[in-house]
Parts: C-alpha cells; structure tokens; sequence
C-alpha cells in the first residue's frame, strides 16, 4: 500500500525535508507541520504519535481516508473509544512455530488461486516478512559441553519436514526470509538485527520502523521506540498480504519511574514488579508509555525487559520512546553510523525524540513507581503476575499448599509437605543413564537410544530419614523441589546485565564449594551467539558449566514447554505420590504443565536467583535468612556471601557491547547458516505440492471457497460452503470452564500423550512415540492440532461432576450431551465435536475472565473452528484472542457484569441460541436464549464483541483469510 508524494495526496503539504548530521537529505510527512491543522497533535503520546505518521503517510481515501487522520489527530485521552485506526506497518516478523502455519495458509492461498485458474503470486507478501526459527530447539540433553550439538542434531531430525517446507516459501516468496536455528530467540534477533529504526520507501521517504508479530512478546521490540506487538498468524497474513490491521483507539496509560533501582536490585525483579502494578491497574488492550527520570536511567535492554512482558501485564504495548540511550544501543549491536544519524534526524524532526517529562503528554491515566521500591521477587506458582518478595517465598509456597485450587493452591493436607520419597530405580535403564560424550547415532529415526544417555544416574536405596536431593547414592524427592533450573527465554536472556549477574555468582558459588544436585535439570538457551561471546571473553562460562548451566540451545525452550522431559523415575515419582515439585525459570510464562506436565509450581525469577535455587534444590528455604548450602569444610554460605555486587556487573558490560562481533555474527546468517541448514532440500516451484507428512498439510480453511460471496448484512454462504447467519441456534454445550482459561490451555505446545486424541492419530499414521515431537512443532498440520484443541492436561471442565475428595477431574474431557446411547457419556472434547459435526449439531463454550490469555497463538482459534464450535461465551477475553476467534468465523460474547455460567445455573445440558442484530453492529447487545431439559426458557443480554466495523466484514465472510483471498483475487 505505498503512498507516493503527489500533489493528489489529501495531505501532500506536510511533506517536508529533514538533515542529518553528514548533510543527508530526506522527506518524511511531517507530524509538526500536521499540528498547525490539529494543535493537540503535539500533546499526543509518541506511541500514537508513530501510528499517526502511518495513517497520515498511507492515506489513500479508500482503506485510509482523510477523516481517519483527522479521528487519530484528534485522539483524546479520556475519549469514548469507537474509532477504528487502519495501520500499516512496515513489516512483520515471526517464530516457527506461529510462522509456519501462517506459511502453510500463504501455500493453501496459491494452491486456491491455482485451482480457480489465477496467477499464484498474486498471493504475496507486500511487506518484508522474516521468519526466524527458534522454537523448534528441545532440552533433551544438558549438563555436558556437546548438549548444544547433540540437541540441534535432535532438532534437525525432527523438524526436517518442516524445515524443508521453509526452505521451498524462502525461494517461493520474494519478500519472505528465514533466520534458521542456531542464531537466537526471535525477539532477540529483532532487537540486535532485523529492526532498523527507520525505513526509506522507492519514492524516498522515510517512516518509522513499525511491525506486528506473531509472537506475544513481540513487544521486546517497544524497548527501542519501535511501535509493534503481538498478533495472532491470522492477523499478521492479513498485514503481510496488504490489509492494514484495524484496531480501536486506545487508552494510553502513563507510566511514570522515579529514582534508581538499589543495590542487589536486578531488571527481573523490576519487570515483576512493573507487572504486578499494571495487572491491578487494569491495562489490557491499553497503550503503556514510559517516561521520567527513572525512565531515563534504565539501560536499553532493561527497557526492553519491561517491554517485553507486556502481554504479561496485559497491555498491548510497553513503549519505551526513542534517546540517546537508543543510539547508542544502535551503535553497540552495530548498525551503522548513516542508519543511526538517520534514526536521530528524523525523530528530531518529528519531535519525538527524547523521554517526556511529567507534563509533557496527555496520559489517559498515570501509573508511578520509584524504581527504589523495588525488592529481589519471584513470580509464581501459576501466574506471571503473582511476584513474591524473595523473603517470602517459602512462606508462601507452604500457604498455598494446602489451599483451595480457586485461591491458586494444590489443596493438599499440609502434613504431606515434607514427607520425602525414595525414587524408585529401573535396572537395566537406571544404570545405563549416565551423561554420554558420544554423539547422537547418525540418521537414527528413533530418539529414546539417543537421549537415554542424558538421564542421570539413579542408584536409589530405600531411606527413613527426610533429605533434599542426594546423599550418596541416594535420592529423594518431595513437594518443593527444584527439579528444573533454566536461564531462558527472551525476557531475560536479552538482558546482558543479569546474565552476567548469573555468572557472577555461579563464580563466587564454584569458589566457595558449592554444588548443583545432578538429578536437577539445569540448561542454559541464550538470546543469541553474543550471549555466549561475552559469557565467555569475561571468564565466567566455565562457572555456569560447573553448575551445570551449559548452553542447551539458542532459542526459546523451557518457558514454551521444550524443557524436555524428566527421568521416567522422577515422573513416577512426582505422579505415584502427587508432589508439588518446582521449575524455577528466568521467563515470561509459568503457566499450569506449561514447562512440564509433571511439575505443577513455576517460579518465574532472574537468572542468579534461577542459579541459587537451583544450588538450594527447594522452595522451601528461605533465601534470605537461610543458607543457599554448604560450601567447601561443610560451611553454610548465604546468598549474600555470593551475590553480585552491581559495580561488578557494570564493570564487564563493555564485553556485551561490541559493533563489529554484532555485525561479524549476523552476516552469518547468510552466508554461513550451519551445514545441518545447508543440507536441508525443500521442493521448489510457486505452489506447494503438499507431499505425505504429519507436519505439514493443505488446511481445510478454503474448501469449496468461491470467489462470488454475499453482500455485507446478507444471509448466505460463507467460507468452506457453510451456512454462515446472524443467529446461531441449537448449540450443545462442549465446555463451562472457569477464569484464566489460557492459550496453552487450549492448544497446547507441549508434548503429545500417547493416549490423547492427537497422540492415537500420530500412533496411526505410523509415527512411534519417540518421534511425537510437540504440538507447537506440528502446527503445519490440521488434524494434529484439531485433536491436540482443549486437550491440555490440566484443563478442568467444571460440567464434569466434581470426584469424591472435591477436586476437579483434569484434562479435555466432555460429557456428550447429542442424541442417542452416548448421551451423557464422558469422551475426549475432539471425539464429542465429531459427534456434534457428524449431527451437524453447533456447539458453545462458557468460560469465566481473562478467557484466552497468554501466547498470540492461532491455533487456539483455528482449532476451535474446526471443532464445529460457533461462539464463545466469557466473562472477559484476552485481546489477541478474542480478534483471532472472530478471524476465523466464531462468534466471542462477552457476559453483562454481575453474570457469570454459574449465576445463570448452567449444567452443561442446556441447548443456546445467540441472536444478535441483523448488522452485527460492532459491541451491540446479543441475546442469549437459554432453553433447559425441563422446558423452561431464559434470555440472558450479552455483548457482542466483534469490535470494529472490518470484524464485520471478516466474519460475514467466514474468516479473514478468505476475505483477504478475495480482496487479492478481485482486484
């Protein structure tokens, strides 16, 4: 959608030039020029501000017209929000795991296009578009030197369907490119490598770099002033395929820090506290701005820090503006000086340059914090939001203990919190698992051979006496054990400060004789290359090694569920006596058999405090007063004798900051991708031939499409020849779940059960169970993921009657509520949606707040799709869902406060009709008609939450990819 500068654009007179320092010219469409027209321009905040030079530039009067630049302009912080903005962005970035699905539609789009006798590339990016691959990476080995190679060997292995499938959309696509494994996580990458601050179109003017992703916490990215978040794979084709992303004008909170983080304070303890904050000041879907003096002091990638738990937060943003803090960030990742000095003028001329001051900006609400509040934390056991004090942590471990699941606890009798259990030994396995140096066999097409060699030793004898861990040959496990240990995701290890930090005090912990237990699994997945650069110019890698933190892997992989998995001895252990055993990460997400489906409590903390527990082996020490173990004579050490002091941190900082290793590393990616990319061989040609695989697949989104459909507010055919109307009636309840229902929860990334829907399908495609891989990394694959939707293990559908001791049966499970024999009978969620589909009977979810939390994951709405249900009925949505659920034709409904499933008395043996306005006109009250098995009939008022007037559009269409699929084959 590129906009030239003509006299004919309806604001060509504020297009002006800017210099920089070198004499350079450029034009740009001047956001002060704008303000002589709209003088309340000037008090916007900069994030709107960015996304304003976008409407301004793109103005083409058909998808962006003149009065959107005069709505936007004219942004009001406490206004009633009813204006749509059309954005356009600059380009859109990836991660496997969402990429390639969206790559697995992009192909499904040519194959359509081919079939109805149009030109295949037709279907093409018109944004740049880079894929990086970096959730494909496991944690099946570690602890040894090689475990970097034995798990990329693995990886390869296992993914080479679907890396051959990227291989073919890299020379399919113009503008598509592929950042393969091995070089980073993501966000990672996009700080240090694909953002370039600013962008020169072919008529030479320049704009902001500005960019959606499919990953949550794409929001790293505001860390450097670069407007951009989370979508789902469904709205980011829709961006890359020319559609501007529609959203409503939000609020843009404030959030204002004051004075300097104290000593032993560290950016992760901030990050949690900033989210504790802004999770009670209610700012999902919300814009959060940054400013002030404590704004002004944060590093660059403690900014980034703070931007990229966002989603964690609940926002759509955590903006960071633009200073000299930032240039110099520019300078040390090695961008060069002309890229630099350009970013510099044009801000400068744009008057968005530099942190606002208190009283600069309009804030639709402020948010303060002095930075030397903040207090070492932990966030857990289930929620990111839920921080711990560090002093507090065992304390509040042995609370939730024995409280009720409702109040975020394990509802076990607090006499079982310290009994230990002697893990049982299974000879011959047990003596084979010790650490192996070998390399992993060659073309071996199963891995249990391979990664039985990580398995540590486990020569147990039965004991009396309760101990933590080891003693001798002996192990015991209990509730409050640490059974894995990982410095990982993008949150923190982007952040050289607490990396450091990490192996400041794995130093001062090998000095003083300290020692991590090997049945511990610990693993090291740094950001990038350069992580383990400057870990290794300081001297301190060897330490972290010693404790058994040796690099596992460059990508995300303990916080997306790739922890790998325990020993068959410890899971036997954990489920036989149900313990509540611990994970303690340095990420972003913890929720529920999110890192593994054994380990029910998930500490989020910074990497040297993921190091000292994992030195202490429990939870139920207190860090602070206790000590961490017993060093070198049998001495207690305490955590102060081997904390970090910050003049140490500061001091190796410069090893963290180096232009030319940047530059020197990223080159790499062309011209030395790794020889196990090299050997990867993809088909070629413009459309995809979809060979056998059970990774990728031509989904069904386009069966019997057409390119003839119904006017807007008619009644007729929808997307795959379906019937799509206003009203949707007769639906059977498949589910009433209660709050927080997550993405994971609803399709899960973690490791498939043999057992499960997916895992029998797998079974008998001929796929062994050694070779399952996990659900994120079948996602090219429409009947995995159908049958992996709802499937989570810790899913609790509250129309399942509660057992005998109170609790909840856990795992996607219904109880069939069709017609004839099966009736009432308890099945899997994908056998009941058969089912229902095969009657052609409709189904409906209930669910309670904050439905749909947690990754921007398209799945969970693609699946539900397909599992033949038609809306979905909350008390709140997550925003990057609730948009994905309408991307893809089902209804979201939002309960009127006060009304919740359980108020209205469901059962789960209701039949639902949902009548909303002829127009869907966007937030307009539905009704929803309730008719029970004894007759009687209640209309309950809901909202519907197709929010914007193009949601209109998509869902009358059956989705947004087949509307997108008709705007290109129209015009």
């Amino acid at each position: 959608m590129a906009v030239t500068t003509t006299p004919s654009h309806a604001f060509a007179s504020t297009v002006k030039n800017f210099t920089t320092a070198s004499g350079k010219k450029g034009k740009f469409y001047s956001l002060p020029e704008l303000a002589h027209k709209y003088p309340r321009v000037s008090r916007l905040p900069v994030s709107i501000r960015i996304v304003l030079e976008s409407v301004l530039r793109n103005c083409d009067g058909r998808k962006v017209t003149a009065e959107h630049v005069r709505q936007l302009a004219s942004w009001g912080a406490n206004a009633a929000r009813k204006d749509e903005i059309p954005f356009v962005l600059s380009r859109v970035v990836l991660q496997d795991f969402t990429g390639v699905p969206l790559l697995v539609d992009l192909a499904a789009m040519r194959s359509v296009t081919q079939r109805l006798g149009k030109d295949p590339k037709k279907v093409e990016p018109l944004v740049p578009v880079d894929l990086v691959v970096d959730h494909s990476i496991m944690v099946d080995y570690y602890g040894s030197k090689n475990a970097l190679q034995l798990n990329m060997k693995l990886e390869f292995q296992r993914n080479r369907e679907r890396y051959e499938f990227m291989k073919w959309g890299m020379q399919a696509f113009d503008t598509f490119g592929v950042v393969p494994p091995g070089f980073g996580i993501v966000h990672q990458v996009n700080l240090e490598y694909l953002a370039r601050g600013v962008h020169k179109s072919a008529d030479g003017v320049y704009y902001p770099d500005t960019l959606v992703g499919t990953d949550s916490h794409t929001t790293m990215i505001n860390g450097i002033g670069v407007v951009g978040w989370g979508v789902g794979g469904i709205e980011a084709e829709a961006a890359m395929l020319g559609q501007p992303l529609y959203f409503l004008t939000p609020d843009v909170v404030g959030f204002e820090l004051t004075g300097q983080l104290r000593e032993g304070v560290t950016a992760t303890d901030l990050v949690l506290t900033v989210t504790e904050q802004l999770r009670r000041a209610k700012v999902v879907g919300k814009f959060v701005e940054f400013f002030g003096e404590g704004t002004r002091s944060l590093s660059l990638p403690d900014r980034a820090t703070i931007g990229n738990m966002a989603p964690e937060y609940g926002a759509t943003m955590g903006f960071f503006p633009v200073d000299e803090a930032t240039l110099d960030y520019f300078e040390g990742t090695g961008r060069t000086q002309d890229e630099i000095e350009t970013l510099e003028a044009y801000l400068k001329a744009q008057g968005l340059f530099g942190i606002p001051r208190a009283g600069d900006i309009d804030y639709s609400q402020v948010v303060r914090l002095n930075l030397a509040d903040v207090t070492p934390s932990l966030a857990g056991p289930k929620r990111p939001q839920d921080r711990i004090d560090l002093g507090q942590v065992k304390q509040q471990f042995t609370s939730l203990f024995s409280k009720p699941v409702e109040q975020a606890g394990f509802n076990l009798a607090p006499e079982r919190l310290h009994e230990r259990h002697a893990v049982a030994a299974h000879a011959p396995d047990a003596a084979q698992a010790v650490p192996d140096e070998r390399p992993a066999t060659e073309g071996a097409p199963r891995f249990e051979a391979e990664m039985v060699h990580n398995k540590p030793r486990l020569e147990v004898q039965h004991v009396d006496a309760p101990m933590h861990g080891h003693q001798g040959d002996r192990l015991t496990v209990g509730s409050g054990d640490v059974l894995i240990a990982a410095i990982t995701s993008c949150t923190n290890t982007s952040n050289p400060s607490v990396l450091l930090a990490a192996g400041l005090l794995a130093r001062k912990a090998v000095e003083a004789g300290l020692k991590v237990q090997p049945h511990i699994k610990t693993s090291l997945a740094p950001g990038s290359r350069i992580v383990t650069e400057y870990l290794t110019e300081t001297g301190l890698l060897p330490y972290l090694e010693k404790l058994g933190f040796t690099v596992a892997g460059y990508g995300c992989t303990t916080c997306i569920g790739n922890a790998g998995d325990l020993t068959p001895q410890l899971n036997e252990a954990i489920t036989q006596h149900n313990l509540v055993c611990a994970a303690v990460l340095s990420g972003n997400r913890n929720f529920e058999a999110r890192i593994h489906p054994n380990i029910k409590a998930n500490f989020l903390a910074s990497p040297p405090l993921v190091v000292a527990y994992a030195i202490a082996g429990t939870m139920l020490k207190d860090l602070m007063t206790e000590p961490v173990g017993k060093g070198k004579g049998g001495k207690d050490v305490y955590l102060g004798d081997i904390w970090p002091k910050a003049e140490e941190v500061q001091a190796l900082l410069k090893f963290a900051m180096n232009g030319k290793a940047f530059r020197e590393n990223y080159a790499k990616v062309k011209t030395e991708p790794g020889a196990l990319w090299d050997k990867i061989h993809g088909v070629s040609g413009e459309v995809y031939s979809w060979p056998a695989s059970t990774y990728i697949a031509e989904p069904p989104f386009f069966a019997d499409f057409a390119l003839d459909t119904v006017a807007v507010g008619e009644q007729g055919e929808g997307a795959g020849g379906q019937k799509h109307s206003e009203s949707v009636t007769g639906m059977r309840i498949m589910a009433l779940f209660g709050d927080s229902i997550t993405t994971d929860h609803i399709s899960p990334a973690g490791s498939i059960k043999e057992s499960s829907p997916a895992g029998l399908w797998l079974k008998a495609h001929g796929v062994a169970k050694a070779d399952f891989n996990s659900y994120g990394s079948r996602r090219g694959h429409h009947d995995v993921m159908m049958r992996g939707t709802f499937a989570n293990v810790r899913i609790k559908n509250l129309m399942i009657p509660a057992l005998a001791d109170g609790s909840r049966e856990e795992g996607g499970m219904t109880l069939y509520q069709g017609d004839g024999p099966q009736r009432g009978s308890k099945m899997a969620i994908f056998d009941a949606a058969m089912q229902y589909m095969a009657s052609k009977t409709p189904t409906v979810i209930f669910a309670g707040e904050e439905y749909g939390t947690g990754s921007s994951r398209d799945w969970a709405a693609k699946g539900t799709q397909l599992l033949g249900i038609k809306a979905v009925v909350a008390k709140s949505f997550e925003r990057i869902h609730r948009s994905n659920l309408v991307g893809m034709g089902v209804l979201p409904l939002q309960l009127r406060a006060g009304d919740s499933w359980e108020s209205l008395g469901l059962k789960g043996d209701e039949i639902i009709d949902v009548l909303p306005d002829a127009a869907l006109t966007p937030q307009s009250q539905a009704l929803l008609v309730i008719r029970r098995a004894d007759g009687s009939r209640q209309e309950v008022a809901v909202t519907l939450r197709i929010d914007t007037p193009i949601e209109v559009d998509y869902y009358r269409a059956g989705g947004i990819l087949p509307y997108v699929l008709r705007q290109l084959l129209s015009s």
